[in-house]
């Protein structure tokens, strides 16, 4: 049997090869701190999951409309439009099983084989998996460390964008927890009018803050009719397993990406639409959640802040901290930052993943980095892993 050649340009979520290191790890026996997956281990709140079983109970277990259940779509429309300043219609709305799909499906609809497409690097590998796999060119963006945390280098996205035709935006950023300032922002904007591009603004951390008001850069002058947003309610509700979210796109996309849902799935889980509209309707249990994550991202930048040759900002939203580990990795003599999370794993138990898990390495990077997400541990293991790094970088 001959496998489609298109398959060689797959990528993956290589977090997943770090879970798998961490597993095998613990399945020696041995004690593991797991700040390698974003994912979290909280309980999704109450209300939704008594409407999801109320939905099952009541026969919403069938097929439903492509796009999503009308009072779904109505109440994300609502929603979205209200927290971005933004006028939006069901008719915007194209729900999803999860956040993930609405990057294949921005690719899908937009992007002829040949076509450039800027996206952040270090970022979310499935950008970079799905532009290759369909056949595009790949234009990755870097960032630059900053006193406050990371910028993206717009003199080389002024550079790249004559190159393009889609941009894809991942502000409130994984994974470095960055945030773009209004200056960044509008310059970007500026740069898709100028060179009539289309954007992915992947905005799956929009409302994981734990200070100040995001803003879509949907929202600016000119760009909503050329902007796709990637919503989820993956991160505010901790709902990663539920694989709930949407596209809000111009209507003409829209339409397109309903037609890719009736060819790929058919539909988004009926009762889990349900309870996605109840999350909507009564989203108080969001507030814990938050406050919970804000006080582990505290004690892990304190635990980190103990560690000998690294250096890391307090990130105002996401639930990742992406440290410079330059001094540490040549101080403990290791010739990569693979190497140092290897070895971290096995004398520390602390798991974690490394720059080059968000793509590769551009020309002229030198420093080292680490990332670690904070949502699937609790404060104690923070303390306690962290307790452990910091001993063991110390000794060496």
């Amino acid at each position: 049997m001959e496998l489609a050649e298109r398959l060689e340009r797959l990528g993956t979520e290589t977090a997943f090869a770090v879970s798998q290191a961490a597993a095998d790890w613990a399945d020696a026996g041995n004690r593991v701190y797991p700040f390698h997956l974003g994912d979290i281990d909280l309980a999704t709140p109450a209300n939704i999951v008594d409407a999801m079983n109320a939905a099952i109970a009541a026969g919403q277990t069938g097929y439903c409309p492509a796009a999503g259940i009308p009072a779904l779509r109505e109440a994300l429309a609502d929603d979205i439009g209200r927290g971005r300043g933004m006028q939006l219609t069901p008719g915007n709305i194209v729900v999803q099983s999860g956040g993930k799909p609405v990057i294949t499906k921005f690719i899908q609809c937009l992007m002829n084989p040949g076509d450039g497409v800027l996206y952040p690097n270090p970022g979310y590998p499935i950008y970079e998996s799905q532009i290759d796999y369909y056949g595009g060119r790949a234009l990755p963006y870097r960032y630059h460390e900053t006193e406050t945390g990371f910028a993206i280098d717009l003199d080389q996205l002024r550079e790249l964008a004559p190159s393009a035709r889609l941009l894809v935006y991942n502000n409130l950023q994984n994974p470095l927890g960055c945030e773009s300032t209004p200056e960044e922002m509008a310059e970007i904007a500026r740069l898709a009018i100028e060179h009539d591009l289309t954007v992915l603004s992947d905005e799956a951390y929009f409302e994981m803050r734990y200070s100040g008001t995001s803003t879509s850069i949907a929202s600016l002058p000119g760009l909503a009719e050329r902007t796709v947003i990637l919503y989820t309610f993956s991160k505010k509700f901790a709902m990663t397993g539920w694989r709930l979210g949407c596209a809000v796109a111009p209507v003409a996309i829209a339409e397109q990406i309903a037609k890719i849902n009736t060819n790929d799935e058919s539909c988004t889980t009926h009762f889990v639409q349900a309870a996605g509209v109840e999350a909507l309707r009564d989203p108080s249990g969001a507030a814990p959640l938050l406050a919970e994550l804000e006080r582990r991202r505290d004690a892990a930048v304190a635990g980190l802040s103990a560690v000998p040759g690294l250096s890391c900002p307090t990130p105002e939203a996401t639930f990742y901290l992406f440290p410079n580990v330059t001094e540490a990795v040549a101080g403990l003599g290791f010739d990569s930052v693979s190497d140092f999370a290897t070895a971290a794993l096995q004398q520390t138990g602390v798991s974690f993943c490394t720059r080059h898990h968000f793509g590769a390495a551009q020309p002229g990077e030198t420093e080292q980095y680490i990332r670690l997400a904070y949502s699937g541990i609790s404060i104690d293991d923070i303390d306690e892993g962290l307790g452990k790094l910091a001993a063991w970088v110390g000794a060496g």
